[in-house]
């Protein structure tokens, strides 16, 4: 007996020769009930205790409320074909700003994102929270192997 695919195959899209559906109207209470459940599960997570080496946690939807909330309320609005979660924010992304994946400057500049972020209650040294003032951008780090072949001129091999 064949097992069904986990998802349908294709694009998620209507089929050929369908026109597509309009829109429905959806309303703001989504955007209310997402950040519900959040507000939720951050009350639960919040239980959890970890030992050493764990000696600090941010947790950027509780101290960067008011741009997360605005991010969300903005965005979370109508049926979406993809959700991206995230759960390690990185430390000049949404760890500044409570928007997930979002830079600094994406964020207050492109969608036009405000609002007031405090700290979360222990703060490590190497990484302050400014908010949306941080002057630092997220970028990718590269790999160590790869940076020490770059330097000697050589190509690395696959991993």
């Amino acid at each position: 007996m064949a097992v069904p695919p986990a998802f349908p195959p294709g694009p998620l899209h209507e089929p050929a020769g369908t026109p597509p559906a309009e829109p429905q109207p959806c309303p703001r209470s989504l955007a209310e009930g997402f950040l519900g459940e959040e507000l939720r599960l951050n009350a639960e997570l919040s239980q959890l205790q970890f030992s050493e080496p764990v000696g600090m946690i941010y947790n950027p939807v509780e101290y960067a409320w008011e741009p997360h909330r605005s991010y969300v309320t903005r965005y979370c609005q109508g049926p979406k074909e993809v959700l991206f979660l995230g759960m390690n924010p990185g430390p000049f992304g949404m760890a500044q700003t409570g928007v997930p994946f979002g830079e600094v400057s994406v964020v207050r500049d492109w969608l036009g994102i405000g609002g007031s972020v405090s700290t979360p209650p222990q703060e490590h040294p190497k990484r302050p929270v400014l908010g949306l003032e941080c002057p630092q951008s997220e970028r990718a780090q590269p790999h160590p192997r790869r940076s020490a072949c770059q330097a000697a001129g050589t190509a690395p091999r696959a991993l």
